[in-house]
């Protein structure tokens, strides 16, 4: 249910309502490439902030079994920012921009330990099962909450509100509301091992930077951990800025606002069968083909991108992507919950989101930095756009021909190794 919780910020805030809102309510007047470059830039600002905290807060979480209190703070954290949205007043892209970042820092922030208690809450056998029943749950409630704001913006005065601007601020709201609501039947249904009576906080916080210190000499002998987080950092860039980016580009090479909603509203609703369908594709054929399957598909849409021209072909773009979308992310956890060695499942899913979000900021810079360069040369904001998307092609080859070199076996044996070597919190 935290993914039905959360969604609605990936979905209405992060995918469709902030870079709409963002350029044309709160840059209004500047620029597109521009506008799109600051929009990269907040995006690129808190995947700073969450790479460099992820691996010592996971290390602390682990070792005083308090995965539950620091995904609290952090989901509370990014409700009450998104929630604040609505404050910002018409031109202020600062202050948006910073509101928007501090959520977007409570929601990756918040992945990092509720990724961490899949291994709680799973066995090995049902570990796709559950990571894409989950991923599937955040599309559909994540899309019900969507349809409802886009219905408001498409019609505000059935609701209420004086104009789609006002259906938009007030989308803000609801995404801060639902997003604390639905986190409820985690905090009081789902348990964790409770910490040693005997730690204080403060022997918690020292034990776990000093597990964190030992973990990074040690993971040189995880080879396989290795080889998959880099594999990781590059396609689910490619992943990451499609989602966060899509929209913005839609809009810069001239679609409407209402078909660019309508495409992601669709892409929800085919996500909630597709990430299920994944899950067992994963069972039969293995998370990694799965994933190099979705990879492969991935590959093809920045090419699409460039040469998209009509209203039908961005429609059947949101499809794809809907298609694979939760797939590539639910097995890619999943897929990764098996090689962790027992007892550190926070502290290597901070190394696992750090690389996530570090990948996040290549991604938005690569498309607006690519947009700057190419309008440098003369080129029209269209066409420039359209140099932007392309690049994200190299991101999802590198990292697929790396995950062809990830031996899931071999990274079962080396979990072993140091799990046996008692390096786990005592």
């Amino acid at each position: 249910m935290y993914d039905w919780a959360n969604s609605a910020f990936a979905t209405t805030v992060m995918a469709a309502f902030f870079p709409i809102f963002f350029k044309q309510y709160w840059s209004a007047g500047a620029d597109a490439v521009v506008s799109t470059a600051k929009l990269g830039l907040a995006n690129s600002l808190a995947a700073i902030a969450v790479a460099l905290c992820a691996p010592v807060l996971g290390a602390i979480a682990d070792r005083g079994r308090a995965r539950k209190g620091f995904l609290i703070c952090f989901a509370f954290t990014g409700a009450a920012a998104t929630a604040s949205l609505p404050l910002v007043a018409q031109g202020d892209w600062a202050q948006a921009a910073a509101l928007y970042t501090l959520a977007l820092i409570g929601f990756a922030g918040g992945n990092i330990f509720y990724d961490a208690l899949l291994t709680t809450v799973a066995t090995d056998k049902r570990l796709d099962a559950v990571s894409s029943l989950g991923f599937s749950l955040g599309y559909l409630g994540g899309g019900l909450l969507f349809a409802l704001n886009v219905a408001m913006t498409l019609k505000p005065h059935l609701f209420g509100l004086a104009d789609t601007a006002a259906a938009v601020r007030f989308s803000f709201l609801s995404v801060g509301i639902w997003w604390v609501l639905f986190s409820l039947p985690l905090i009081f249904l789902v348990r964790e091992p409770a910490a040693p009576d005997s730690e204080r906080i403060g022997a918690v916080i020292a034990g776990g930077l000093a597990q964190l210190r030992r973990t990074f000499r040690e993971i040189r002998h995880h080879k396989t951990i290795v080889t998959f987080l880099a594999a990781y950092w590059l396609y689910i860039d490619g992943v990451d800025t499609i989602i966060v980016m899509a929209l913005d580009y839609g809009l810069s090479i001239g679609f409407q606002t209402q078909d660019l909603i309508l495409a992601l509203l669709m892409t929800q609703f085919i996500g909630f069968p597709a990430a299920l369908a994944f899950g067992r594709l994963g069972g039969r054929i293995g998370a990694k083909r799965a994933i190099l399957l979705a990879i492969a598909v991935y590959l093809t849409l920045p090419l699409w991108g460039f040469f998209m021209k009509s209203r039908t072909e961005f429609f059947l773009l949101a499809g794809v992507i809907g298609l694979v979308q939760g797939g590539v992310q639910a097995l890619s956890r999943s897929f990764f919950a098996r090689l962790i060695p027992a007892g550190k499942s926070a502290e290597y899913f901070g190394f696992y989101n750090m690389i996530g979000k570090f990948a996040a900021i290549i991604g938005p810079i690569l498309i607006g930095g690519a947009g700057l360069w190419s309008r440098s040369l003369g080129l029209g904001g269209d066409m420039a756009s359209r140099v932007g998307i392309l690049s994200i092609s190299l991101l999802f080859l590198a990292g697929g021909g790396l995950l062809l070199r990830v031996d899931e076996e071999q990274g079962r044996r080396e979990a072993r190794i140091l799990s046996e070597m008692g390096e786990g919190p005592q």
